[in-house]
């Protein structure tokens, strides 16, 4: 599973404005089209970030737009969406379970604002039937 949203950069007057196809609620822009990728990356994470915590439904990202240019949220933020999209229809309560753990402790997986280790998340992972893989860009 990869997590990337695309987004149309739209060059103006003064620099670039960013919009997300997916998140029409979810837009920046940047004297430079590499601050407006930087900006595009931030405020994604924050939005995602916020969905998270408020429990809110999260658009998945439409693929294969040969006009975007696909954004990456922070390492935190994708960890979160990583672990709800993998336990699927696997109550936080069987997690926490599988982990031998306390609900709070594995429903913080899913909360970007917690930052759980690497072996922690390589732990949840496996119990969902996954494996970790990670990546550098």
């Amino acid at each position: 599973m990869e997590i990337r949203y695309p987004a149309l950069f739209e060059e103006q007057d003064n620099g670039f404005f960013v919009q997300f196809v997916d998140l029409p609620d979810t837009f920046t822009e940047g004297n430079t089209l590499e601050e407006a990728a930087f900006n595009a990356s931030e405020v994604l994470s924050l939005m995602l970030d916020a969905k998270l915590v408020d429990g809110d439904v999260i658009t998945e990202p439409t693929l294969g737009r040969a006009d975007a240019s696909y954004i990456a949220p922070d390492a935190k933020t994708q960890a979160a969406l990583l672990v709800k999209k993998a336990r699927g229809d696997t109550s936080i309560a069987n997690l926490a379970r599988s982990l031998d753990t306390s609900w709070p402790a594995a429903q913080r997986l899913e909360n970007p604002r917690h930052w759980p280790t690497l072996k922690a998340l390589d732990r949840a992972i496996s119990a969902l039937g996954k494996r970790l893989v990670l990546s550098v860009e």
